[in-house]
């Protein structure tokens, strides 16, 4: 990316992954990408990744919140010491502009809808209590170095290239492969659980605008659009993509979720007014999509 004051444009983008959750395909056909695979929390890599960058798009991470109850130390490693070293390598690289990946789970028992960012976080999980760590670490270095960055919190994440196949996979890509294979679709709890689904190109138009134009804030902003949908209602919506209703089987809650989500978007609507969401059905629309003409490998 260009230093400020210069034409926004993207020249070269170095995507440094250890492939643990993603796949070098999904980069197939891209000009001017170059895949370094190795570890965020690796300095020798993330010096490769950082020699002349100008900014960093900042989303590794170990998201589950069962996974982080299982392991706590390892969620921390990857998410908090992770995100400490990509801030220390953005510094040492003459100041790129670092756009990082938090997470709504930070709001935890926190029970004020829609969640604004200056209510007080209580997170509920290791998961959580990672995240907020690696905010304090991002405005922190902020405040003391001048680093430009900008904390985004994520609220439930869904799209295309998003796998189901394993135990700690999330709702949307879990309950679209269910419906596919004709399996019912497993629910945690009563499944009244409400959250803020937003759909990756949502996210992408946010941050590659927040690139294109230096955006910084002093404190995190949520990257959600409000919306509030309970996980019987997300099943009723996939019915209607898929076209007859999608059976249900409820197991037990899980422990660490968080029972209600939704943003209050005012921060990020003054900072990106002109983004348009798209909507849950739309986004509903494009991952089936993708999963019917992904191979099984792929999207399992």
């Amino acid at each position: 990316m260009p230093r400020p004051g210069a034409a926004p444009s993207v020249e070269h983008v170095v995507v440094l992954d250890d492939l643990s959750t993603g796949s070098a395909d999904n980069l197939a056909g891209l000009s001017d990408v170059e895949l370094l695979e190795g570890r965020s929390s690796t300095p020798t890599a993330l010096g490769r990744a950082m020699h002349g960058a100008d900014a960093v798009v900042h989303l590794a991470a170990r998201a589950s919140v069962p996974r982080s109850l299982e392991d706590p130390f390892t969620t921390h490693e990857v998410n908090a010491t992770g995100t400490l070293r990509v801030l220390e390598a953005a510094r040492q690289a003459g100041g790129a502009q670092v756009l990082v990946a938090s997470s709504s789970s930070v709001y935890g028992a926190n029970r004020t809808l829609p969640a604004g960012e200056d209510l007080a976080p209580l997170p509920l999980s290791p998961y959580a209590a990672s995240k907020l760590a690696a905010e304090g670490y991002s405005l922190a270095y902020g405040r003391s170095f001048g680093l430009p960055v900008l904390v985004f919190r994520f609220f439930n994440v869904f799209g295309p290239l998003q796998r189901a196949g394993h135990v700690y996979a999330a709702v949307v890509p879990a309950f679209v492969a269910a419906a596919l294979a004709g399996d019912a679709l497993p629910v945690h709890g009563d499944g009244m659980q409400t959250r803020d689904f937003t759909f990756v190109g949502s996210v992408v138009r946010v941050l590659m605008e927040g690139l294109e134009r230096s955006v910084t804030a002093p404190g995190p902003v949520n990257l959600a659009f409000g919306g509030r949908a309970s996980l019987l209602e997300l099943a009723q919506n996939l019915g209607e993509v898929i076209g007859h209703p999608l059976e249900l089987d409820h197991g037990p809650t899980r422990a660490g979720d968080v029972r209600d989500s939704q943003a209050d978007q005012s921060r990020l609507r003054a900072l990106f007014p002109g983004i348009e969401p798209v909507g849950l059905l739309e986004g509903l629309q494009a991952t089936v999509d993708w999963f019917r003409a992904a191979p099984a490998s792929s999207s399992r």
